[in-house]
C-alpha cells in the first residue's frame, strides 16, 4: 500500500442512500475503481424510530444491521488498497456497531483499526431541548458535523462509525482529514457540504428518481456517485466506468434540491449558501461544482425528536364500475356500525382514490380505491379487530366487493418534532481506535447570515402564443420530505426557460396547482437562479412526519411529477416545433 497524494482531490464514494439500500454497492464502488474512502448514509427521521423499536426489544441493538454484511464484503480489499471506511449507520448505538465491525474484522483476520463518534443521543439531556420536551421520546438526536469523523481518521482509524450526523457530514469529515482544512475555512467546508449533499443519496445523483429519463443513454441500474473533492473544497461529480445512468449538470442539479429550504443550506459545521454554487459539465459523467460560500454555523444545533405515536392499520376496499360515491358511502357507513362507531378511534382517515373511467376498456380502469386508516393507542382497536371488520362486508355490502389484501395486523407509528439544542449542553466525541476519547471542538457560531449570491445575467421572459401543455416539459422536479414538510425543487433546461417560470410560478399558482390539499398551508418559494431553479416548500403537508402520515404519499416522493404533470399555458417559443 503507497501513501497517497493528499495535494490532489481526495476521491469519496458513496454506497447507501438510505438503510435497506442496495447491499451490493459496497462492493461495486470498491471494485469498479480507484476511491479513497468509501461511506453510506443509512439514517433518517423514520429510520431513527424504526432502530428505536428495535433497541427497545434489545439495548444491544439500534444500529443498521445491513452495514455489517457490507463491510464483511469490502473490508479486506479495503485495508488492502488503504481505503477508509465512514458511515453514520451505527444510528442509536455506534458503540455497538464499532463492536461488531470489529468481530468482522477478527472473523476475517484483519487487524482493522474502529472509531466511532458519539454525543447526539439526547436522551437522557431532554431538559436542555428547546421547545420543551413533554413525554419520553423513543429518540431524541442532535445532528452532529464531521469534525469528529476528521480526528478519527487523524488519529489512524480505517473505519469509523456515527450516530447522528448530518448526511454531508460523512463527506465534510473525510475532505477536511485529507486536505488539513481548518475549522474556519468556510469556503472549502461549504463546497464538501454541497458535494454531500449530492452524493448522499446514492443514485439519486446519477439519474435515479430523475425527471427527464429520456436523457439517460444508459438504462441500466445506476452507478453509485463519487465526489472528487479538492484542496479548495470544489468538487467532480462522477461515477465508475462502466456503469448505469447518468451524471449531467440536470442529474446534480436535481439532487442539489433535494429536501433543502432556504438557500441559506445550515449546518452544524457551516452554513452553504446553495445560491452561490456553479455547475459545469467537466466531461463525459464528470460535473464540476465550485464557487460554494460558506459562513459560520448557527449557534444551535439541530434536533429530532421521535414519539411514540400509538399503533395504526390501514385497509382498501376496491370499488368498481358505477355509482362509486355511493358505493364509498355505504361501505363506510356499515364499517363504522360494525366497529361501534367512528369515534372508538384516537383518529380515522378515509380517502377516495378516483382511478375510475367511464365506459373503461379494462376492468382495472373501472376501479376506484377506499382507504380507510384508524390510528390508535390501543393495538387491539385497531389490529385484526378492524381488519377483520373490513373483511365482514365481502358478502354483505356493495356489489363487486374486494379489497387490496387480506386483514392485516396493527403496526406502531412515530411522531416526529423537530427541535434545537444548546452546542455546549452535548459532548461531541470521538472515541478512537485505541479506546481513547477525545472532545471535538466547536466551531466559531455565528446568526444566520445571507451572502451576496451569484450574479446571473438577466433574461427577458419569452412572450407571444402559448398552448397548454404539462409544466414538466420546460422543467424538472425532485420532491421530498423535511419532516412535516415537504419541499419540491424546479429546475428550467435553459435561462428562457427559467426566466418563465421565475415569473409564472408564484406561491399563489403553485398552490393552485397543488390543489384542496395545500388550499390552508403556508408555502414559502425561494429562488436559486444560479442553478435556474426554485425551491417551493409546503409546510405541514405531511403533518407529523412520514411514520404518521396517512397520504398514500407519505414522504412526497410524488408530488413533484404531480406539479410537473398539471396543464399550463407554456409560451410556444419554450416548446420548439
Amino acid at each position: 500500500m503507497t501513501t497517497p497524494d493528499r495535494t490532489r482531490a481526495v476521491r469519496i464514494a458513496n454506497c447507501s442512500g438510505f438503510y435497506g439500500d442496495r447491499v451490493g454497492a459496497a462492493r461495486d464502488m470498491v471494485e469498479g475503481g480507484p476511491i479513497d474512502v468509501l461511506t453510506g448514509d443509512y439514517l433518517a427521521e423514520l429510520t431513527m424510530f424504526i432502530l428505536a423499536k428495535a433497541q427497545q426489544k434489545d439495548p444491544a441493538a439500534g444500529y443498521a444491521k445491513t452495514f455489517l454484511t457490507q463491510i464483511e464484503q469490502v473490508l479486506g480489499s479495503c485495508v488492502d488498497r488503504g481505503i477508509k471506511v465512514v458511515a453514520n449507520a451505527g444510528g442509536l448505538n455506534p458503540a455497538g456497531l464499532a463492536g461488531a465491525v470489529r468481530d468482522v474484522a477478527a472473523w476475517l483476520g484483519l487487524d482493522v483499526r474502529v472509531a466511532h463518534v458519539e454525543g447526539d443521543d439526547l436522551r437522557g439531556t431532554l431538559s436542555a431541548i428547546t421547545p420543551a420536551v413533554t413525554g419520553k421520546p423513543v429518540s431524541a438526536n442532535a445532528y452532529l458535523g464531521g469534525w469528529g469523523i476528521a480526528a478519527a481518521l487523524d488519529a489512524g482509524a480505517d473505519v469509523v462509525v456515527t450516530g447522528r450526523v448530518t448526511d454531508a457530514s460523512l463527506v465534510v469529515g473525510p475532505a477536511a482529514w485529507w486536505h488539513g482544512w481548518a475549522i474556519d475555512d468556510w469556503d472549502a467546508l461549504a463546497g464538501a457540504v454541497v458535494a454531500g449533499h449530492v452524493i448522499e443519496c446514492g443514485p439519486q445523483a446519477t439519474g435515479g428518481n430523475y425527471a427527464f429519463a429520456e436523457d439517460l443513454p444508459d438504462l441500466r441500474y445506476p452507478g453509485f456517485p463519487i465526489a472528487e473533492v479538492g484542496a479548495d473544497g470544489s468538487a467532480v461529480i462522477t461515477k465508475h466506468p462502466g456503469t448505469g445512468g447518468l451524471v449531467s449538470v440536470g442529474t446534480v442539479t436535481a439532487q442539489l434540491l433535494y429536501e433543502i429550504g432556504s438557500p441559506g443550506y445550515l449546518g452544524p459545521d457551516v452554513t452553504a449558501h446553495f445560491d452561490t454554487i456553479t455547475l459545469a459539465q467537466a466531461g463525459a459523467d464528470r460535473v464540476a461544482i465550485s464557487g460554494t460560500r460558506g459562513s459560520p454555523p448557527p449557534p444551535a444545533l439541530k434536533v429530532a425528536l421521535n414519539d411514540a405515536g400509538g399503533f395504526r392499520n390501514t385497509m382498501t376496499m376496491v370499488l368498481t364500475g358505477l355509482d362509486i360515491e355511493a358505493k364509498a358511502a355505504r361501505a363506510q357507513a356499515m364499517l363504522f356500525d360494525v366497529l361501534g362507531g367512528r369515534d372508538r378511534f384516537a383518529e380515522v382517515d378515509v380517502r377516495l382514490l378516483r382511478f375510475d373511467t367511464p365506459d373503461a376498456p379494462t376492468n382495472e380502469q373501472a376501479t376506484a380505491h377506499l382507504r380507510i386508516t384508524v390510528k390508535d393507542p390501543d393495538p387491539a382497536k385497531v389490529g385484526r379487530r378492524f381488519s377483520n371488520a373490513v373483511m365482514e362486508l365481502a358478502l354483505a355490502g356493495y356489489a363487486g366487493f374486494h379489497t387490496t389484501t387480506p386483514p392485516t395486523s396493527e403496526s406502531a407509528y412515530g411522531v416526529y418534532r423537530p427541535a434545537s439544542v444548546s452546542r455546549g449542553v452535548l459532548e461531541h466525541v470521538v472515541v478512537l481506535p485505541g479506546g481513547g476519547r477525545r472532545k471535538v471542538p466547536d466551531p466559531p457560531t455565528a446568526p444566520a447570515a445571507a451572502i451576496a449570491p451569484l450574479p446571473v445575467p438577466h433574461t427577458g421572459v419569452p412572450s407571444g402564443p402559448a398552448r397548454p401543455v404539462p409544466l414538466g416539459r420546460v422543467c424538472g422536479a425532485r420532491s421530498g420530505d423535511k419532516g412535516g414538510d415537504a419541499n419540491i425543487g424546479l429546475w428550467a433546461r435553459d435561462s428562457n426557460g427559467y426566466a418563465w417560470l421565475s415569473e409564472y410560478l408564484t406561491v399563489e399558482r403553485v398552490r393552485e396547482l397543488l390543489g384542496p390539499e395545500v388550499a390552508d398551508l403556508k408555502i414559502d418559494r425561494f429562488d436559486l437562479p444560479n442553478l435556474r431553479a426554485i425551491n417551493v416548500v409546503v409546510h405541514g403537508l405531511l403533518g407529523d412526519g412520514v411514520a404518521s402520515c396517512t397520504r398514500p404519499d407519505p414522504q412526497a416522493k410524488g408530488l413533484g411529477e404531480y406539479l410537473r404533470s398539471r396543464v399550463v399555458d407554456i409560451p410556444e417559443a419554450l416548446l420548439g416545433g
